[in-house]
């Protein structure tokens, strides 16, 4: 969604606000959580009192609009999951990903298809209205990706802020796994950020909503291709063919969970890969793996749990090489270092 202006933006919230389309969303009460939470220099409540009106509750704020958004699409909800991911993932929490330069992170191949950039522009220059130079790019993404799996019916978990934008964005620093990589090869790239195998198994779990392009999967289909899968759920095999034919490129999506829908968190996922039916090559390794099939099972049997380990998953991953204090800055304009 663009918006021509601030002014516009402005427009799309007070209708939101006006027909009280969400409610506050305010969070549970999760003290015990809260105070169990290593710091890692942000905290829960980081811009109280921070706005020239110190009565604005601007994450508030920022949580209704947000909400609203995810109501009119909830594909945002997929949609902030991997932004964050691959913002978090690449020189740590710091809104890199947002820059829109001919060489930043934004143009790696790896970020293809990543959206909301102008969601989180409007959203960027309507909160500076309100509270000038105080929040910053990286913590909107954090707080929108944690509001969209909250409304999701997904973990819900208490938000620290106070992140300061990065300076730097890459394109050559863009290095995530493929969706190809082994168990083994995946847990590096997790433990190397403090990840348990638990945390990474809710982590790819995420892949409960979201949609998959044929070029991720199409060689696990077929015969002849080194990553063949001869044991995958033939109906699947069948349908993911039907849309991805063999020697031919395709621009055909599906969802990666094929037993539910792509706005909604559930634990359909972790059963589809018990039956043999994952996407990616990852996806499906994960439930044969003699250490992560058993998380897997777990996972599958209680969505509690899964909740449980996302949640401390999400904060952990929030916090990877952040800025804060002094570091970084607040950027004016997200995708436009200052």
């Amino acid at each position: 969604m663009r918006f021509a202006s601030v002014e516009s933006f402005a427009l799309l919230v007070g209708v939101i606000l006006a027909m009280g389309q969400v409610g506050v969303m305010g969070l549970i009460d999760t003290s015990e959580l809260t105070n169990k939470l290593p710091s890692y220099g942000l905290q829960v409540g980081f811009y109280n009192g921070k706005c020239p009106n110190k009565t604005i509750d601007i994450q508030g704020i920022i949580e209704n609009i947000v909400a609203g958004h995810y109501d009119n699409d909830p594909t945002t909800l997929p949609a902030f999951l991997r932004m964050q991911f691959h913002d978090c993932f690449v020189r740590g929490c710091d809104a890199s990903i947002l820059i829109d330069e001919s060489t930043s992170e934004r143009k790696a191949a790896a970020n293809a298809g990543v959206r909301e950039y102008d969601f989180l522009d409007g959203l960027k220059a309507y909160v500076e209205t309100i509270c000038p130079h105080t929040v910053s790019c990286a913590d909107l993404i954090v707080i929108a990706t944690a509001t969209v799996l909250k409304r999701g019916k997904g973990a819900d978990y208490p938000v620290q802020t106070g992140r300061r934008d990065g300076q730097q964005s890459n394109v050559e620093d863009v290095k995530l796994p493929s969706p190809s990589v082994s168990v083994e090869q995946s847990y590096e790239f997790f433990k190397a950020k403090g990840f348990s195998w638990e945390e990474m198994v809710a982590l790819i779990g995420c892949h409960t909503v979201g949609i998959a392009h044929c070029g991720t999967f199409q060689s696990r289909l077929y015969p002849g291709n080194a990553e063949y899968d001869p044991i995958m759920d033939p109906v699947l095999r069948w349908q993911l063919s039907d849309k991805c034919p063999q020697y031919q490129s395709s621009t055909e999506a599906v969802l990666l969970d094929q037993g539910s829908s792509n706005d909604q968190f559930d634990v359909s996922f972790f059963h589809q890969i018990l039956k043999q039916r994952g996407v990616l090559t990852i996806d499906q390794a994960l439930a044969r793996h003699i250490i992560t099939a058993p998380i897997v099972h777990k996972f599958a049997n209680e969505f509690g749990a899964f909740n449980t380990i996302l949640a401390q998953a999400m904060v952990k991953m929030q916090a990877v090489d952040v800025l804060t204090g002094l570091q970084g800055n607040i950027r004016k304009v997200c995708s436009k270092f200052n």
